[in-house]
């Protein structure tokens, strides 16, 4: 299987696009992870997610301004390029 880049779009379910953004890696694939729309709910699901993306290597990187401080923030250019340059994008 050919490694394709991945960008996994964390929009109305940010658990899940943790939990497919980690799995897609099992393939060799190069996966970014977005999350959009809002912060990611502090939860015990979320907390168990995150740490699957860590195992990854996947750092999450972010449009929400709240959670600039803590990921890395792309602008509407950035989030339109790391789109342009996936060959894949999930959207969740």
């Amino acid at each position: 299987m050919e490694e394709k880049k991945i960008l996994v779009l964390g929009r109305r379910d940010h658990t899940e696009a943790m939990r497919v953004a980690a799995g897609l890696t099992i393939f060799g694939h190069e996966v970014r992870l977005v999350f959009m729309t809002g912060p990611v709910a502090d939860t015990d699901e979320n907390a168990a997610q995150a740490e699957l993306l860590e195992l990854s290597d996947i750092v999450p990187e972010t449009t929400v301004e709240e959670m600039a401080d803590d990921l890395a923030f792309l602008d509407a250019g950035a989030l339109g390029e790391a789109i342009a340059s996936a060959d894949r994008v999930v959207n969740l």
